[in-house]
């Protein structure tokens, strides 16, 4: 079920910016109840360890949207959340009443400084690769873009954000680009997600069979004992 919640969350944000793919770390369940009836052969059965996330790169599709920001390479736009500092790499911006730079949920975008990007919206902006903003010939900030050694200190929150749960403070990323106009795409593969979702569905439907025919002899078994 875990697996099956999992798989279709995955196919649901296929279509998703900046969406990045779970998958599981299987290990093996051992019985203690079947060890005592047969110490030689123990009933085991996979289990879901822990979850992880597929940080791998999307492809960056064009919007034409002077506002969207795709990265290339690895790393993450930092934007004030509501209890703190939360990582994404949906690019997909726009500009708050008040010139802010916001993402869809209207958290502000960060820049170096640690401070919400401002632009005059009646104005075009221009982005550099290396996240440089210039409006009217002037510099705006730069994007602050972040790295983390080890990702799996972060957390989803959401579909398209990630807290830092562990104590290693991100770093500035070195060697990613950003580009003007482009949007990352999931990084879902929607057809392989849709086969291994099929498969995964029989392997439900063959354990819940099986449940159930043990049920019906365990049922069986106690009506003929009561008539014996």
């Amino acid at each position: 079920m875990e697996s099956l919640d999992l798989l279709a969350n995955n196919i649901a944000n296929a279509s998703t910016g900046g969406y990045k793919s779970d998958s599981e770390f299987y290990t093996l369940f051992a019985s203690e109840a079947a060890a005592e009836d047969s110490p030689d052969t123990p009933a085991t059965a996979p289990m879901i360890q822990r979850q992880w996330t597929d940080f791998s790169q999307g492809l960056l599709e064009p919007t034409n949207n002077p506002l969207d920001f795709g990265l290339s390479g690895k790393g993450f736009f930092v934007v004030q959340g509501p209890s703190g500092p939360l990582y994404t790499r949906n690019g997909s911006f726009h500009a708050a009443t008040d010139g802010t730079l916001v993402t869809t949920d209207g958290y502000p975008l960060l820049a170096k400084t640690g401070q919400p990007l401002k632009a005059d919206t009646k104005q075009p902006i221009e982005v550099a690769l290396d996240g440089s903003i210039r409006q009217n010939g002037q510099e705006l900030g730069q994007l602050q873009v972040v790295d983390f050694p080890d990702p799996s200190v972060l957390a989803k929150q959401g579909n398209n954000y990630f807290l830092n749960t562990g104590a290693q403070a991100p770093e500035e990323s070195t060697g990613v680009q950003v580009y003007q106009g482009r949007v990352e795409a999931s990084n879902v593969s929607a057809a392989q997600g849709a086969v291994r979702l099929v498969s995964v569905m029989r392997q439900f439907e063959m354990m819940q069979k099986a449940i159930s025919i043990s049920s019906d002899m365990s049922s069986k078994a106690i009506t003929e004992v009561a008539k014996v």
